[in-house]
C-alpha cells in the first residue's frame, strides 16, 4: 500500500535545491489547498487547471506586448516567431479543458458551492487578452497598411504576394480564430458541467456567453475574405456549373 503522507510530502519538496529555489516551487505548490481542505479529490484538478490557464494567459499577454514592439520596429520575422508561441499557448489552453471533462457533474456542484459568484470573466488574464487586440490592430494598420501605402484588399487579393503584411495579418487571424475555439470549447464544458440554459453564479443565463462567440477581434480580416468571395463570384459566377465526370481517352 502506498504511503500517501510520505508521497504528498515528497511532492511539496523542501524548497532548498537550486531548481526549487529558482522556480519558487515552495510558493507555487502552496497555491493549492491542503488535501484535507479539498471538498472532493477533483477540486485539486479544478484549481490547477485554472491556475495553469492564468499562467498561459500571463505568458500570452506578455508576448503580445513584445509582438507589438517588434511590429513597430519592423521586425516581422521576430514578431511571427512570437506569434507562434502565442498560438501554441492557445492550443494548449483548449486541449487542457478536456481534463475538466473527467469531473462528474456532482463533483463540480460541490466545488461550485465554494466559488462565490465568481466566473471566468473575472480572470485578469482573460480580461487583458480581450483588450489587447485593439492596440495590436492599430499597430498593424500603422506599420503594414498605412506605412506600406496598401489596403487590406491589395494585401489579400489584387496585389497578393504572400509577404510580411500578409503573414502578419494571418498571424492576427490565427489568434482570433484560436480565441474563438477556446470560447467554444469552454462553452461546451459549461454545458457538460451544469447543463444547457442553466444560470451562472451571478444569476445570469450561461447562454449570455454565446454573445462572445460572435465577437471578432479583427473584423476587417474576416470581411476582406467575404469581399473577395463576392468579387470572385461576380466575375466567375456565384453558382458554378457542375463538373463533368472525366472520361478515359
Amino acid at each position: 500500500m502506498m504511503n500517501r503522507k510520505e508521497y504528498l510530502e515528497m511532492m511539496r519538496g523542501a524548497g532548498q535545491l537550486d531548481y526549487e529555489i529558482y522556480l519558487n516551487t515552495e510558493r507555487l505548490l502552496d497555491c493549492q489547498k491542503e488535501p484535507e481542505d479539498l471538498c472532493n479529490p477533483d477540486e485539486l484538478q479544478f484549481m490547477i487547471v485554472h491556475q495553469v490557464e492564468e499562467l498561459w494567459m500571463k505568458l500570452m499577454g506578455t508576448t503580445l506586448l513584445d509582438i507589438d514592439d517588434e511590429m513597430r520596429a519592423g521586425r516581422t520575422l521576430k514578431a511571427l516567431t512570437l506569434f507562434r508561441r502565442v498560438h501554441i499557448c492557445q492550443e494548449m489552453m483548449i486541449a487542457q479543458l478536456a481534463l475538466l471533462e473527467t469531473m462528474s457533474p456532482k463533483d463540480y456542484q460541490e466545488i461550485r458551492l465554494l466559488l462565490g459568484n465568481g466566473s471566468g470573466q473575472e480572470s485578469p488574464g482573460f480580461r487583458v487578452l480581450l483588450k489587447m487586440p485593439t492596440d495590436l490592430w492599430a499597430t498593424y494598420t500603422d506599420v503594414y497598411l498605412e506605412g506600406g501605402q496598401r489596403t487590406l484588399e491589395q494585401v489579400y487579393d489584387s496585389e497578393y504576394r504572400h509577404d510580411e503584411a500578409y503573414m502578419m495579418a494571418e498571424a492576427l487571424a490565427e489568434f482570433d480564430e484560436q480565441f474563438q475555439k477556446f470560447r467554444n470549447a469552454h462553452m461546451q464544458l459549461i454545458y457538460r458541467s451544469i447543463g444547457v440554459a442553466a444560470n451562472s453564479l451571478k444569476g445570469r443565463p450561461v447562454e449570455i456567453l454565446n454573445s462572445g462567440l460572435k465577437q471578432k477581434f479583427f473584423p476587417d480580416l474576416w470581411q476582406v475574405r467575404a469581399e473577395m468571395t463576392d468579387r470572385w463570384g461576380a466575375s466567375h459566377g456565384v453558382k458554378r456549373d457542375k463538373l463533368e465526370p472525366k472520361t478515359d481517352a
